[in-house]
């Protein structure tokens, strides 16, 4: 429909006056959806029973203050002192089952008096809720990627430390994630202060995801890729022992005979267009178990250093760049490196936990508290992707970089589009009515997503 004009434009007016009072206002009117995904899940009943040691003597039990922090993320907010801008919001408040929303300060000493139980009950309590979704797809693979990533803070804080990858001098902690590549959530975190090396508790904690794997989704084949910081013997046989198909980089400059044997090679095979390999059943002389080796070359333009003439033309010098996988897939070549390189993926679901639910945000002094604030993030992103799961079918095939079979909306675009949504709550003939704005893509998302999670109730 077209408009004239006349109709589109119209004159400026001065400011209007302000007037506050309780008109049952929100600002989150997509909470209507997150509240069906809960009611659902039965979200407040997996919290009200997984803290219910902590709930003694307190106004807002353990698992409030725990669900107040999930919400939070899902709203959009970053620090603790965002609370105070939705204190009063009515939806904010039915969602939560709260007639008044803690205050910032009482939030921020609970997180304090914290010791290490509640954090070990929500990690379990993220890896249970995880599985139940793997269990619900039947998936038929389980492709699990491990890597740290530093939280950095401009304070002292307790069990963080000088780390080297960060500017120099600046305290962080280095936690320890394990993604799943089909869905894109963290099943776990291990949590560490900053200036321990990348395998620091990596072997222990690898063990722990792939047995709660197994025994939660019983059919499916397990598979891990990870970087050259964590190749080792004993992760290597931890894993070929546990029958997990395994991919880790070989920091290859470290091991001469290594290093001299791709030197020496003349004959490689073609792995794609640009790269070629070969492969061995090779070990450092410390190991006992010799294992596949697949060594890649691929062809690249060297770098032009020095002075550049803009006027005439400078050809291109073409050299290689090479890496080594250390692997017990039986595939072909082509397709175990292809497997290899998919981990990348897992670089999109830290900076989204980054954005969106404040992996760089350290709240308090004690380090339980903060801890308990990053495993909330966790939750709350993986509640999002649960529910795009619950909603829609898998979008894609399993392809050998195991890319996410769904395509995944950021929970920041979904909170911008879906949540952060202005709305009013009335009560005509004594039912209850949430009114929106007259958005037609509103309007239509909202609606296939209750309509969507109320059947799949």
């Amino acid at each position: 429909m077209k408009y004239s004009r006349a109709e589109i434009q119209r004159k400026a007016h001065k400011l209007p006056g302000l007037r506050f009072g309780d008109q049952e206002l929100t600002s989150f009117a997509g909470l209507v959806a997150f509240q069906a995904l809960c009611d659902r899940l039965g979200i407040q009943e997996r919290l009200r029973r997984c803290f219910r040691p902590f709930r003694r003597g307190a106004i807002y039990g353990l698992d409030r203050i725990i669900q107040v922090l999930v919400l939070h993320f899902v709203l959009g907010h970053r620090e603790l002192a965002g609370i105070q801008y939705y204190r009063d919001d009515p939806l904010v408040q039915r969602v939560l089952g709260l007639r008044h929303l803690p205050h910032v300060a009482t939030i921020s000493r609970r997180l304090k008096e914290m010791d290490d139980e509640p954090p070990g009950r929500l990690r379990g309590e993220n890896r249970d809720f995880v599985l139940e979704g793997l269990a619900e797809e039947d998936l038929p693979c389980v492709t699990l990627d491990l890597d740290g990533r530093v939280q950095l803070t401009r304070r002292y804080a307790e069990g963080t430390a000088v780390g080297y990858k960060c500017r120099k001098g600046a305290r962080s902690y280095y936690p320890l994630l394990c993604t799943v590549a089909q869905t894109g959530q963290v099943l776990d975190a291990l949590h560490r202060q900053g200036n321990v090396h990348d395998s620091n508790g990596a072997r222990e904690f690898m063990g722990e995801c792939v047995e709660v794997v197994r025994e939660g989704v019983p059919g499916a084949r397990i598979e891990s890729r990870m970087d050259g910081a964590f190749f080792d013997e004993k992760m290597v046989d931890l894993l070929d022992d546990k029958g997990v198909e395994f991919t880790i980089s070989v920091p290859f400059e470290r091991l001469a005979e290594l290093k001299k044997i791709i030197q020496e090679r003349q004959r490689w095979g073609k792995c794609t267009k640009e790269t070629g390999f070969f492969e061995m059943d090779w070990k450092p002389k410390s190991w006992g178990a010799r294992y596949r080796f697949l060594c890649i070359r691929k062809k690249v333009h060297k770098q032009r250093k020095g002075p550049i003439q803009l006027d005439l033309f400078t050809p291109y010098q073409e050299g290689y760049e090479f890496k080594v996988i250390v692997t017990n897939k039986k595939g072909k070549a082509r397709s175990v490196v292809a497997f290899h390189e998919g981990r990348g993926s897992q670089e999109g679901i830290f900076g989204e936990l980054r954005t969106s639910c404040c992996m760089d945000y350290v709240p308090t002094r004690k380090r339980a508290g903060n801890e308990t604030y990053l495993l909330c993030g966790i939750f709350a992103h993986n509640l999002i992707r649960r529910m795009q799961m619950i909603v829609r079918p898998p979008e894609r095939n399993t392809t050998w970089g195991r890319t996410p079979l769904w395509a995944f909306q950021k929970m920041g675009t979904f909170c911008k589009r879906v949540i952060q949504r202005a709305g009013r709550l009335t009560r005509p003939g004594g039912e209850l009515t949430l009114t929106l704005g007259p958005d037609k893509a509103v309007k239509k998302e909202l609606l296939f997503l209750l309509s969507a999670l109320q059947d799949a109730a």
